[in-house]
C-alpha cells in the first residue's frame, strides 16, 4: 500500500480542520454563504418541518447535503451548526482531497519525491487555499472535482483509458452539484475528448474515428449533463424555477441588485479587475502558460492543454461574468489559478515512462520519451516559479480592495484600538454573526414551543444554524409557510424577527408580506426587543410579540 497519499491527506486534513476550528470557535470568524448552507443542512433533519428539499434550491446540494451525517449529531452538540464546524469539516475534507489530487498529479507525471513534495505543500500551503479548506464554503469541494477530473484526463491522455474518461466525467457532475461554474468545465472537456480523438490518427476522418470521438465526448460530459437535467427538473416541480440561483428573489442577480454589491465600472475596467484577482493568485501563471506550451509542442505532450482548458474554462467564466456585471468582485472565484500554476509547473519537466499503470489500456496509448539530462534544472525553475509568487498572494489576500472576503484575516490579532477605516471594517467583519448568536441564546432561554418565532432565512439563517431548538422556527421551507405568514397569530406565533426594508432586506418574505413592520409592527407585534449588530453588513434587528395570538 501506497502510504504517501495517506500521509499528504492527513496532514492537510488536520491543519485546515485546526485552522478552522480556530477561526471560528476561537475568534468567531464564519463565511456567511458557509453558515447558510449548514443552516439548510439542519432544516433537512432538525427543521419544524424537515425534509430533503428544505436543502434549497439557490445553490447547487451537495455541499450542503455533505454536511448531513456532522449535523446529525448537532441535536446533542449544537456547537457543531453554531460555529459551522459541519461546514469547516467538510471543507478540510474536500480541500484535503484536492491536495492529494495535486500531488497524484505530480507524482503521475513521474516527478521526483521533492519536486512533488514541494509543489505539493505549495499548493497546501498557499493563503487563498489554506483559508477555503478552513472555512465550510464550496470551493473546497469543488477544487477537489475539478482535480480529479483533470488528473483523470491527464492520464486518459497518455493511457486512453475508458476508466479514467468515465471518472473524470463523474467528477465533474460532482462538481456542478457544487457550484454551476462546472458547466464551463464540462463544455471544455467534451471540446478537449474530441479533439484528441480525432488528433490521435492524424486528424484522419474516418467514420470509426468520428464515432469514436462523439463517444468519448458523451463518456465524459453525460454525467454532467444529467446532473444539470435532474437539478434543474427538480427545482422546477418543487419551486417553479429550474434556475433559481438566477430567478429566485433570493438569487445572485437580486442579490446584486438589492445590495449593489456588484461591478461599479465597465466591462474593460471589470475584466482588468479579474485579471488581477488571477495574477495576483498566480503570479507566474501567463510565463509559464508560454513556456510549459512551447516545450509540451516540442515534444508532442497532449496532456498540457488538460489543465488550461479545464481550469481555463471556470476562470474565463468568472472573468466574464465579472466583466458583464453578472456576479461579485471576489477573489475566491478564481481560485482555479493555484492549481493551474502548480500543474504547470509539474509539467516543465517531461512526463516519464512507467509513472502509473492504467487499469485498461486503450489502442492510443503513448510511451513518454525518456527525460532529458537537464531535468533537475527544470524541476528547480518549476518551484521557483511558484515559490517567487507567495509574497504576491499573501500581499492581495490581505488587500480589502482585491479580497473582501479574507482580508480581516490580518486583523484577527490585533487588539488595538485602531481608527482606520480598514481596520474597523475587519473588526466588525470579524464580529459577523456574533450578534445573531445572541439572539439565538436569548430565544432558546425562552424555551418555546415548535413554531414559535417566524423569520425568513435571508438574514435569520445565521440565528436558526446557533440556536440549539431550531425546530421553534418557521421559515420559508416549511409547507405552510404561507399560511402562517398570513395569520401568525392564528397559527400560534409567538414572535416575528425582524429586518429593515432596505438592500437585501427588501427580499425578506416578511418585509414583503408587512412592508411597515420593522418600523411600526404593521398592526400584528409590538416590539418587544431591538438588537443592534456587531457584524459587518449585518442588520438591527427588530424583535415583535405577535397580537391576537389563538
Amino acid at each position: 500500500m501506497n502510504r504517501g497519499p495517506v500521509f499528504v491527506f492527513g496532514s492537510a486534513f488536520a491543519a485546515y480542520l485546526a485552522f478552522g476550528l480556530t477561526l471560528s470557535v476561537r475568534f468567531g470568524f464564519m463565511m456567511g454563504d458557509a453558515l447558510s448552507r449548514t443552516s439548510a443542512a439542519q432544516a433537512v433533519l432538525f427543521s419544524r418541518d424537515p425534509h430533503v428539499g428544505a436543502i434549497g434550491f439557490i445553490f447547487t446540494p451537495l455541499t450542503a447535503l455533505l454536511q448531513l451525517p456532522i449535523v446529525a449529531f448537532s441535536q446533542w452538540w449544537p456547537t457543531l451548526t453554531r460555529y459551522n464546524i459541519t461546514g469547516i469539516t467538510v471543507s478540510a475534507v474536500f480541500m484535503a482531497g484536492a491536495v492529494v489530487m495535486v500531488h497524484g498529479i505530480c507524482r503521475d507525471r513521474g516527478c521526483g519525491a521533492i519536486q512533488s513534495g514541494c509543489l505539493t505543500a505549495l499548493f497546501a500551503l498557499n493563503p487563498i487555499i489554506a483559508s477555503y479548506g478552513a472555512n465550510g464554503m464550496s470551493e473546497a469541494v469543488f477544487l477537489f472535482f475539478i482535480c480529479w477530473a483533470v488528473r483523470r484526463l491527464i492520464r486518459w491522455c497518455h493511457s486512453d483509458d475508458v476508466h479514467d474518461l468515465l471518472l473524470a466525467g463523474l467528477a465533474l457532475a460532482f462538481g456542478y452539484l457544487t457550484r454551476y461554474d462546472a458547466v464551463a468545465a464540462i463544455a471544455a472537456a467534451a471540446f478537449l475528448v474530441v479533439v484528441v480523438t480525432l488528433s490521435r490518427n492524424g486528424w484522419g476522418h474516418a467514420p470509426t474515428l468520428v464515432r469514436r470521438a462523439i463517444l468519448d465526448a458523451v463518456l465524459v460530459a453525460a454525467p454532467g449533463t444529467a446532473a444539470f437535467i435532474v437539478w434543474s427538473a427538480t427545482s422546477w416541480l418543487i419551486t417553479g424555477q429550474a434556475l433559481a440561483q438566477f430567478s429566485s428573489a433570493y438569487g445572485n442577480s437580486a442579490i446584486l441588485e438589492q445590495s449593489g454589491g456588484g461591478p461599479t465600472g465597465g466591462r474593460l475596467a471589470n475584466l482588468v479587475f479579474a485579471l488581477n484577482e488571477i495574477f495576483v493568485l498566480a503570479p507566474a501563471l501567463v510565463i509559464m502558460l508560454g513556456v510549459v506550451g512551447v516545450l509540451a509542442w516540442r515534444r508532442r505532450d497532449l496532456e498540457f492543454v488538460v489543465a488550461p482548458l479545464l481550469f481555463g474554462s471556470v476562470l474565463a467564466f468568472q472573468a466574464a461574468s465579472y466583466a458583464l456585471g453578472t456576479t461579485f468582485g471576489f477573489m475566491r472565484f478564481y481560485i482555479c489559478a493555484v492549481p493551474l500554476l502548480i500543474v504547470l509547473a509539474a509539467q516543465l519537466t517531461p512526463a516519464r515512462e512507467g509513472a502509473f499503470h492504467a487499469k485498461r489500456p486503450g489502442a492510443f496509448i503513448r510511451d513518454p520519451r525518456p527525460a532529458p539530462r537537464h531535468t533537475r534544472a527544470l524541476a528547480f525553475a518549476g518551484v521557483a516559479a511558484v515559490v517567487v509568487g507567495i509574497p504576491i498572494t499573501a500581499y492581495g489576500v490581505l488587500e480589502p480592495r482585491l479580497a473582501p472576503q479574507q482580508y480581516a484575516l490580518g486583523y484577527l490579532l490585533d487588539d488595538s484600538p485602531s481608527a482606520t477605516p480598514s481596520a474597523t471594517i475587519a473588526k466588525r467583519i470579524i464580529a459577523s454573526f456574533g450578534t445573531e448568536r445572541r439572539l439565538a441564546e436569548y430565544l432558546d432561554a425562552k424555551e418555546l414551543p415548535p413554531g414559535s418565532i417566524l423569520t425568513d432565512t435571508v438574514y435569520g439563517f445565521a440565528v436558526i444554524a446557533a440556536s440549539s431548538r431550531p425546530e421553534q422556527f418557521v421559515v420559508p421551507s416549511d409547507e405552510d409557510f404561507t399560511e402562517v405568514l398570513n395569520d401568525p397569530g392564528g397559527y400560534g406565533v409567538r414572535y416575528i424577527l425582524t429586518v429593515p426594508n432596505r438592500g437585501r432586506g427588501e427580499s425578506d418574505a416578511v418585509n414583503r408580506r408587512y412592508p411597515t413592520i420593522w418600523e411600526n409592527g404593521a398592526g400584528v407585534g409590538t416590539l418587544s426587543i431591538e438588537v443592534p449588530n456587531d457584524g459587518a453588513d449585518q442588520p438591527v434587528w427588530r424583535v415583535f410579540e405577535v397580537l391576537g395570538r389563538r
